[in-house]
């Protein structure tokens, strides 16, 4: 299929980004980065923009830094210099072993973590992993900057709490000593079925702080907290995986299920004490070998 029409500008700074729009508030704006998702929504029809915003120069919104125990990565970083960061796999390993099961290898190296955050697909794998690490988002707009937490960022279904006027410029995770990821893949479109992010902190051979979440099963990425609440306080060598994530589904609302013909809601929800158990698993073998991704 083709594409329809549109008008294109290519933003220069962030400032002109924000200025386009403000200057378009009244049109259908779409900003574009790597445009793995929204390409593929022109196409099919999905996305009929009047105005394309083309932010893929921004430079300043690129690259990954770490400063005071925390990992910055901007908004056009892609999913390939995730995956493959050195800074990110020693800080921030649950984003990095996530980064590694996004799609296939051209969309890693073309598709961006700002993009793929913002379009807040609910099957896709970078939202569990911001959400059980803690992460806060940065978000800039015509009355400058600001935070989100991103436990608070995603509403729904392509729906996050981005101004139609803002811009999401990056996202920084605190340093945790192990993560991981593990998912069920849909058969059809190569998402996740049910996917689970989880981060550890350990101190003195003990789990002080965990982060699990889930992807594919809800119409937003969801906490596991009763997960997390099984491997607190408990000694690496003794937390049982299985035991930890036998009450993975519990978090979930069943109004929140989202599914489709080839897996219902409720056969996601079946996988993912499964998968939350290989997620925690994998961690606790990244935690036991010293930290970074198993």
């Amino acid at each position: 299929m083709f594409p329809p029409e549109f008008d294109y500008r290519r933003a220069e700074t962030v400032a002109e980004a924000l200025s386009l729009l403000s200057d378009h508030a009244d049109r259908d704006v779409r900003l574009l980065a790597g445009g793995q998702g929204l390409v593929a929504d022109l196409k099919a029809g999905a996305a009929t923009p009047d105005l394309l915003v083309d932010v893929g120069d921004l430079t300043s919104l690129a690259g990954v830094t770490v400063a005071a125990d925390r990992v910055t990565v901007g908004a056009l970083a892609t999913h390939a210099e995730v995956a493959t960061s050195a800074t990110v796999r020693e800080h921030a390993p649950v984003l990095g072993a996530t980064a590694e099961h996004v799609a296939d290898l051209q969309v890693r190296n073309r598709g961006t973590v700002g993009g793929n955050l913002a379009e807040a697909d609910p099957t896709a794998d970078l939202p569990a992993a911001v959400v059980a690490a803690d992460a806060t988002l940065h978000v800039r707009g015509p009355e400058g900057e600001r935070t989100v937490a991103a436990t608070r960022f995603f509403e729904g279904e392509g729906r996050t709490v981005l101004g139609s006027d803002e811009l999401l410029t990056g996202v920084s995770l605190p340093a945790r000593t192990a993560g991981a990821y593990a998912r069920e893949t849909h058969p059809a479109t190569g998402y996740a079925m049910a996917g689970v992010a989880a981060t550890l902190d350990v101190a003195d051979g003990v789990v002080s702080a965990a982060g699990v979440a889930a992807t594919g099963v809800a119409d937003r990425p969801v906490r596991l907290g009763t997960v997390e609440e099984r491997v607190v306080g408990a000694p690496v060598e003794d937390v049982d995986p299985a035991a930890a994530a036998a009450g993975a589904a519990e978090p979930i609302a069943a109004d929140r299920l989202v599914g489709d013909a080839h897996a219902s809601g409720e056969y996601r929800l079946q996988l993912l004490p499964t998968v939350a158990e290989r997620a925690v698993e994998q961690a606790l073998e990244g935690a036991a070998a010293g930290g970074g991704p198993a």
